[in-house]
C-alpha cells in the first residue's frame, strides 16, 4: 500500500512541473466554469480543504474524498456568482458506496446566464429576442479506500458549452489521493490534478456565412475558430485535527495550487466543529508572482462559510445539512454559495 500511494504522489508531483503558474498565458484556456467551486461548504474555506474534503464535494475539489463517507449522500447547492452580474450556478451531485472500500459518485453542474438581447449588426441595440446560453458538465467518479489510511480516485468529466447555433464539448479528468495518519487520523495529507483533457473548439452553423465570389457565386463559408485548453491545476493540501473534546475540534488547513494558465496561489484556513450539529469556517487565498504582468483576480481571496445538521427525524442518525458560505470580491459584491446535504 505504502508503494502504491508514494507511486501515485511521485506521479501527480512530476506532472506538477507542467502546471507551473504562468501568468503569461492567463486568459488562454477555456471553460472557465470548471474552476467555479458550487459547493457552498468547500466555498467557505477556498476550496482549500482537498485533504479532508468528503462526500458530494469531493467531486470538485478532490475525488478521492469520496469514499471518506460512511452513508449515501445527496447534495444540491445553488450560487449567486458575482453578485449582481446576474450568474448562477446549479449543482447537484450524489455518492453512494459501492462494496466495502468504494464510492461511486455523480454530479451535474450547470452555469445560468440569464436572458441575453439578441443584437445583430442592423440592430446593436437588440431584435427583441433573447437567448440564453447552456454550460453545463457532469463527471463520474470512483474512489477507493484501502485500509482506511490511502484513498485514490480517477473522474471523468464531460463538458458542454453551447447556445443556439454554436456549441463546443470536450472531456476531462480529475484524479485524486488522500492520506490519513496519527492515533485518531488527525492528520491529513491530499494532492488533486483536475481538468486533464481534450482540447474544445466551437462550431456549427452560427459561423456560416454566405458571401459572393469572384465569379458571382454565392458560397457558404465556414469560419473554422482556434482551439482552447482546460484550466489544468495541481492541489497540494494539508490539515490537522485538534480534537479538544466530543464537542470542539479545531482543523487548520493549507493548499497549494499550481495553476498552468494563471499564477499560482498558496492559502490557509481554519474549520471549528462544534459536535456533529454547528461548524464555522474560514480563508484567505493569496496569488504568488508579479502582479504587474496581468491583472489580478476579482476575489480578494477571503471566503467564510458556516454549517447547520439536524436529524431528519428524532434520534435518527440520518441528517440534513444546510451550508452558507461567502467569498469577498473586488469589485462586485461578493459570491453567495446555498447548499443542502441529506446523509442517509
Amino acid at each position: 500500500m505504502n508503494k502504491l500511494l508514494l507511486s501515485f504522489i511521485t506521479l501527480l508531483a512530476g506532472l506538477s512541473i507542467s502546471f507551473a503558474g504562468n501568468p503569461d498565458r492567463q486568459g488562454e484556456a477555456g471553460a472557465y466554469e470548471l474552476l467555479m467551486n458550487p459547493w457552498a461548504r468547500s466555498a467557505g474555506v477556498n476550496a482549500l480543504n482537498g485533504a479532508s474534503v468528503k462526500g458530494v464535494e469531493a467531486l470538485f475539489v478532490n475525488p478521492a474524498g469520496l469514499s471518506r463517507i460512511t452513508k449515501t449522500e445527496v447534495g444540491f447547492s445553488h450560487s449567486r456568482w458575482l453578485v449582481p452580474s446576474g450568474l448562477s450556478l446549479n449543482a447537484l451531485g450524489i455518492a453512494q458506496r459501492v462494496g466495502k472500500s468504494g464510492v461511486l459518485g455523480i454530479g451535474l453542474t450547470s452555469l445560468g446566464f440569464g436572458d441575453i438581447r439578441v443584437t445583430t449588426t442592423n440592430n446593436p441595440e437588440g431584435t427583441g429576442a433573447t437567448y440564453s446560453p447552456n454550460f453545463f458538465n457532469i463527471g463520474i467518479g470512483y474512489s477507493h479506500n484501502f485500509a482506511d489510511k490511502v484513498t485514490v480516485a480517477v473522474l471523468f468529466r464531460g463538458i458542454s458549452e453551447a447556445i443556439q447555433d454554436v456549441s463546443a464539448f470536450g472531456f476531462g479528468i480529475d484524479a485524486g489521493v488522500q492520506y490519513v495518519a496519527g492515533q485518531d487520523n488527525q492528520f491529513k495529507l491530499g494532492i488533486a490534478l483536475k481538468n486533464i483533457g481534450s482540447p474544445m473548439r466551437f462550431s456549427g452553423e452560427g459561423l456560416s456565412k454566405q458571401l459572393i465570389s469572384e465569379a458571382g457565386h454565392v458560397l457558404t463559408y465556414d469560419v473554422r475558430l482556434s482551439k482552447f485548453e482546460l484550466p489544468s491545476l495541481l492541489n497540494i493540501s494539508l490539515s490537522y485535527d485538534f480534537n479538544f473534546s466530543n464537542f470542539l475540534k479545531l482543523t487548520p488547513m493549507a493548499n497549494f495550487t499550481s495553476n498552468s494558465f494563471g499564477r499560482d496561489e498558496v492559502g490557509a484556513g481554519v474549520e471549528l466543529d462544534f459536535g456533529k450539529y454547528f461548524m464555522l469556517r474560514g480563508a484567505y487565498t493569496y496569488e504568488i508572482g508579479d502582479k504587474t504582468t496581468a491583472l489580478p483576480g476579482v476575489y480578494t481571496g477571503l471566503s467564510a462559510g458556516l454549517t447547520l445538521s439536524t436529524p431528519m427525524k428524532k434520534k435518527s442518525d440520518n441528517m440534513i445539512n444546510f451550508d452558507y458560505a461567502y467569498r469577498a470580491t473586488n469589485p462586485f459584491q461578493g459570491t453567495h454559495n446555498l447548499g443542502v446535504r441529506l446523509s442517509f
